[in-house]
């Protein structure tokens, strides 16, 4: 019976993951199958309440599967190996339904450690790439740059797959038009299903930030059309609330902050209702808008995951500026300002900039810290090396000789300004200082 469990909750995500290039008929047969199943002799087992949680998100929606989403969420943080190595890879899943970052990044942590100790490289890039997902969605660019480093370098030796979906994420919310554009545009092409989800989801996230809202809503509007499958479309829909209310078709804003609501209101996390929150506030006037933003302020404000706060800011500091509060608006945006820019989301700072200024605050010019320049295998390198790696150690990981590890190390040196690995804890604070000194 196990074994026919686990048979179903891979057919789930093999149909889910075909998107919109797969029957949705085929996806709830599946779940009306695992439905059918008697149920396990004894206490569920973490597979147990992922499979019927998924299931009854697939049949019922988020109300009807939240409380055995939650349960699984909270049983899938110390499977062992061998049901990680078999099936893991979904593990997070019921967190991500749940709007639950935090039990995602747990989950997501556990599983690329366990996959390294047991030299499970093949299955590594999976693990990693939701790792660097959760990562980037708290704000870490630099670290969920060099798990993708460490990802592209694993797949290579091994031949395995490489999923972009979260260096997309992470394109897209760095704003850098030029390199995200061309990422998104090669994904868009070359993928099909959840891939190409993934893709329009970025793009939209990308043009909300170049302030190209008929773009972003185009682009969200193609991220959240695919209803197969949770993801991306569930992730997308506060990009297509913001994109339609600031290109004027409140109607359409409407309809995706109501699809929102179903898969935020079952949940009670921060994230969720904090994102709620934020896309009524769009979507109301005068005393209503102003408790909502301040609600998604304080809410995202309990949370790790800073860019959805550091977007709270800015969106309540261009409402409180086209209200002529321009004293409030000055304190918002310059929040916004700060928080955007010490995360590395480029574009986002820039709109924050420009409504300073609009303000007729004078606004310094970005100052950009010696480490951006970092390439992302050098980054990785220098993370490894200052987490007390020898240069054997941290080739093996990487697939590089001990001799290209120090040649790197070497460059990382010379553009850090330090003389040897010492410096490198200054230099490169822990990803624990980095979250909480923005």
């Amino acid at each position: 019976m196990e074994l026919a469990r686990e048979t179903y909750l891979v057919a789930w995500a093999a149909a889910g993951f075909a998107g919109s290039l797969a029957d949705r008929d085929v996806l709830l047969e599946i779940c009306r199958a695992v439905q059918a199943l008697p149920p396990p002799p004894g206490a569920s087992s973490p597979l147990d309440l992922l499979l019927d949680g998924q299931a009854l998100l697939i049949t019922d929606g988020h109300a009807a599967a939240a409380p055995t989403l939650q349960q699984a969420a909270n049983a899938l943080t110390s499977i062992p190996i061998e049901d990680v190595l078999r099936w893991g890879w979904l593990a997070y899943s019921a967190s991500a339904a749940a709007w639950d970052v935090e039990g995602m990044h747990a989950i997501a942590t556990r599983q690329a450690q366990l996959a390294r100790a047991a030299g499970a490289l093949a299955e590594l890039p999976l693990f990693l790439n939701g790792l660097c997902l959760t990562t980037t969605w708290m704000g870490d660019f630099a670290g969920a740059a060099s798990l993708i480093a460490e990802a592209e370098s694993v797949a290579a030796a091994t031949g395995s797959h490489f999923d972009p979906s979260a260096a997309l994420k992470l394109a897209a919310l760095r704003g850098r038009e030029a390199e995200a554009s061309a990422a998104i545009e090669q994904a868009a092409a070359g993928g099909h299903g959840l891939a190409a989800s993934y893709a329009h989801w970025a793009a939209a996230v990308l043009c909300n930030g170049l302030a190209r809202y008929e773009e972003a809503a185009s682009a969200a509007r193609h991220a959240t059309a695919d209803t197969v499958f949770p993801w991306p479309s569930m992730w997308a829909l506060p990009e297509l609330v913001e994109a339609a209310a600031r290109a004027g078709d409140a109607e359409l804003a409407r309809a995706a902050l109501e699809r929102l609501t179903k898969t935020t209101q079952p949940f009670d996390t921060d994230v969720a209702l904090g994102l709620e929150a934020r896309c009524r506030a769009l979507l109301s006037d005068d005393g209503a808008a102003d408790d909502l933003y301040r609600e998604a302020i304080d809410r995202l404000s309990r949370t790790r995951v800073r860019p959805d706060l550091a977007r709270a800011h800015l969106l309540y500091g261009e409402w409180l500026r086209r209200e002529r509060r321009r004293r409030d608006a000055r304190k918002q945006l310059r929040t916004a300002y700060d928080l955007l820019e010490a995360i590395g989301m480029e574009a986002f700072a820039e709109r924050a900039r420009r409504e300073l200024l609009a303000t007729g605050e004078k606004v310094r010019k970005r100052n950009v810290e010696t480490r951006e320049h970092l390439t992302p295998q050098e980054e990785q390198i220098a993370r490894l090396a200052r987490d007390g790696l020898s240069n054997p150690e941290i080739g093996a990981r990487l697939f590089l000789s001990p001799r290209t590890v120090e040649w790197h190390l070497r460059k990382v040196f010379a553009k850090l300004g330090i003389t040897s690995r010492i410096g490198l804890h200054t230099s490169l604070p822990t990803r624990e200082r980095e979250a909480t000194s923005a």
